[in-house]
């Protein structure tokens, strides 16, 4: 299915591959003519001359063919990664946030470019040589058939002990390739924890142990992959032997028929070439084959995610033109898919009315955050339901609703891009007079025009270059110039000094303004604004 987009590149490639191949088969001919006519009692130069000359020739319209099949097959292999890459990436991207509960980012990577990377090497290179000597291999059986069948026996004699080597080696480093893959994920893994938690490492003085555990995780993956080479080696070994001895039985066999008469020296001498040509053909094709079952270990894990379905689907399901902003909650319970065994809402009933601002405060572990992701429809809830303007979340198409529901976060998410493309991310074609109009409403405007860059400044990853009021003030600006109907303030001011507190919680309320408004809070300075305070314990809400 990938490779149907570049089906006229390969089919030129494929012809390309059928001449070059065809025509490397002419030349022991050529080389049996010349010996014959150098051996043979009248000789004639001049037909010595001529098939030296055809030799040459050949070997130029070879090349030609050879560059030919070459570059296309490299070309269409690589498109055909491109896209695979990409639809990796969608479907990983277009899982539901419970497959990113129990999944590791380091992994996730891993196999985005270790796996892809691996692919891609057999998919363009060594198809083209896979096929090339596979044409070789069964263009010089038929020639050495053609030639001697007696010999051919003879020669062919090695061909099941190789056979079976492989069909037990394939297996073995299939197994091992997908071992050797997984343990290099988790060599990732922990290198992004370890550079995403650096001032953490730093703070507890943790190096040596951060670096003792990558090295472990290293040391797991060069024993497989020493297992791997001791296999691939061994294979080699069997290979070749095989094919030498083919080679010293031609040899034998053939030296007592050109001494009885029955084959001339020219004609043993093409036998040779072509049977070199076998060996040389199968001993490649061995070495392909051990490639070619590497990728098999990293496709299956490749197209394991591709082929997972979401629980819950980006998109589908109804549309609303108009969202008034009335949220209820009808008898919720709630358990995450990561921990199925704790829940976390029980019975859960609330009510907000459009434009309305409740907040939600209780102990840490009470749900207060669930609410606002069950809100989002990150989740779905597996008792009651959640609707708003009296329309079921589960009947509506998530990727609209979310345009319609604003997040600040106590420790909001910015991209390592600038400040405007920041700010613009959940409207990519504003103007950046809207732009700008946002940062002056979240308060942002002054501090962003003291960067010498201005609205361009690269904030770092995860902004790490801005404070936390400074960033808390972007995510404030990227939901104004949203505009959406319902926001969800999730401790948005719980991390921050009381200057920068004052500063943000000014750009809240400009935020809140006319919205229907969920506000989930320690600080009473936070809800003192709110029309309802609903009290959440144990997953209940016990006071309101």
């Amino acid at each position: 299915m990938l490779a149907r987009p570049q089906l006229p590149i390969l089919s030129v490639a494929t012809v390309a591959l059928f001449l070059g191949s065809g025509l490397g088969l002419v030349y022991p001919q050529a080389v049996r003519w010349m010996v014959d006519d150098i051996t043979a009692v009248e000789s004639s130069f001049m037909d010595f001359d001529k098939a030296a000359i055809l030799l040459v020739v050949l070997f130029l319209i070879q090349s030609v063919f050879t560059v030919l099949r070459s570059w296309l097959f490299t070309v269409a292999g690589e498109r055909i990664v491109a896209h695979l890459r990409g639809d990796l990436f969608d479907s990983i991207i277009g899982q539901d946030v419970s497959f990113f509960d129990t999944s590791r980012t380091g992994e996730l990577t891993n196999r985005l470019a270790s796996d892809t990377t691996v692919l891609q090497n057999t998919v363009s290179v060594n198809v083209s040589m896979g096929l090339r000597f596979t044409i070789g291999a069964i263009g010089a059986v038929i020639m050495l058939l053609y030639m001697s069948p007696q010999l051919t026996g003879l020669a062919m004699l090695v061909v099941p002990v190789v056979a079976l080597a492989a069909a037990v080696y394939g297996r073995i480093i299939r197994r091992l390739s997908k071992e050797v893959h997984d343990a290099l994920a988790t060599s990732t893994e922990i290198a992004e924890e370890s550079f995403s938690g650096l001032r953490t490492v730093r703070a507890f003085a943790r190096e040596d142990v951060e670096v003792q555990r990558y090295r472990d995780a290293v040391h797991t993956s060069y024993v497989l992959a020493a297992r791997r080479a001791l296999a691939n080696g061994a294979f080699a070994g069997v290979a070749g032997f095989s094919g030498y001895t083919a080679i010293a039985l031609v040899v034998w066999y053939g030296g007592h028929m050109v001494t009885a008469g029955t084959m001339t020296i020219g004609e043993l001498t093409a036998f040779l070439i072509y049977t070199m040509m076998l060996a040389v053909s199968l001993g490649a094709l061995s070495g392909l084959y051990g490639d070619f079952m590497r990728a098999a270990g990293a496709s299956a894990r490749v197209f394991e995610l591709i082929d997972q379905p979401a629980v819950l689907e980006a998109s589908g399901g109804e549309k609303l033109d108009h969202i008034a902003g009335r949220i209820r909650l009808e008898n919720v319970s709630f358990t995450y898919p990561s921990r199925p065994d704790i829940p976390v809402l029980t019975g859960v009933d609330l009510s907000i009315d459009p434009g309305q601002v409740v907040a939600l405060v209780g102990p840490s572990g009470s749900g207060k955050s669930t609410v606002a992701a069950l809100l989002a429809r990150f989740y779905d809830p597996q008792e009651g339901a959640i609707t708003i303007d009296g329309y079921d979340l589960r009947t509506l198409d998530p990727k609209h609703l979310r345009q319609h529901i604003g997040v600040v976060a106590q420790e909001p998410v910015l991209f390592a891009t600038s400040i405007r493309e920041n700010i613009a991310y959940g409207s990519p074609s504003a103007s950046i007079e809207e732009i700008r109009a946002a940062a002056r409403a979240a308060n942002a405007e002054n501090f962003i025009d003291e960067f010498p860059d201005g609205f361009d400044t690269t904030v770092g990853e995860r902004g790490i270059r801005l404070s936390g009021g400074q960033k808390q003030r972007i995510a404030i600006a990227r939901a104004l110039l949203k505009d959406p109907r319902i926001l969800v303030l999730d401790e948005a001011t719980s991390a921050l000094d009381s200057e920068s507190e004052h500063l943000v919680q000014e750009a809240l309320d400009r935020l809140m303004a006319g919205r229907t408004t969920l506000v989930i809070a320690h600080r009473l300075s936070t809800v003192r604004d709110a029309t309802t305070v609903a009290v959440l314990d144990e997953g209940r809400v016990v006071e309101s």
